[in-house]
């Protein structure tokens, strides 16, 4: 039985063929989903190949530590933005062999949320060589396992897009 939903598992296993196909590693860097992403990369047997490692960034600290991004920029911005999202992602492509990130930072709930950052509010980041950092920001319905499935999808399908664009 697995624990992932199965268009979860089948988003995860065409990403990381198209990515072996381009010979091409992936690293995450995760807070809100707590290593979600990366574990549903390497739910597909032989992810080896294409996923270099994932970072669970979950606490400020470990952005700062495992990931370069500057304390100044959370405290001046929040660990949920823009800037930090695009931060992890490079900072996960500067630590690692992937040639492509995703990284997640956002409000999963129940608690937590404010009216600027609502629960559901998440911001993705995608770093790739030679390439421009993107960002999207999601707000996402439901429960906590909702919005972390949700944010997973999400991040499944930006990293997708990156290899067709």
């Amino acid at each position: 039985m697995r624990l992932l939903p199965d268009d979860l598992v089948q988003a995860a296993e065409a990403l990381l063929n198209a990515c072996k196909e381009r010979g091409l590693m992936i690293a995450t860097a995760e807070s809100c989903t707590g290593g979600l992403i990366a574990g549903c990369l390497t739910e597909i047997a032989g992810s080896s190949a294409v996923v270099d490692r994932g970072f669970v960034t979950y606490s400020n600290e470990a952005k700062t530590d495992m990931l370069g991004v500057p304390m100044d920029m959370i405290d001046s911005h929040g660990a949920v933005s823009e800037n930090v999202a695009k931060a992890m992602a490079v900072g996960a492509l500067a630590r690692s062999q992937a040639a492509l990130t995703i990284s997640v930072t956002g409000v999963a709930g129940p608690g937590g949320g404010s009216a600027d950052k609502p629960v559901g509010l998440v911001h993705f980041g995608s770093a790739m060589t030679k390439q421009p950092t993107l960002h999207q920001r999601h707000v996402f319905d439901g429960d906590r396992s909702d919005i972390r499935h949700e944010t997973v999808r999400t991040a499944l399908r930006m990293l997708a897009d990156r290899l067709t664009n």
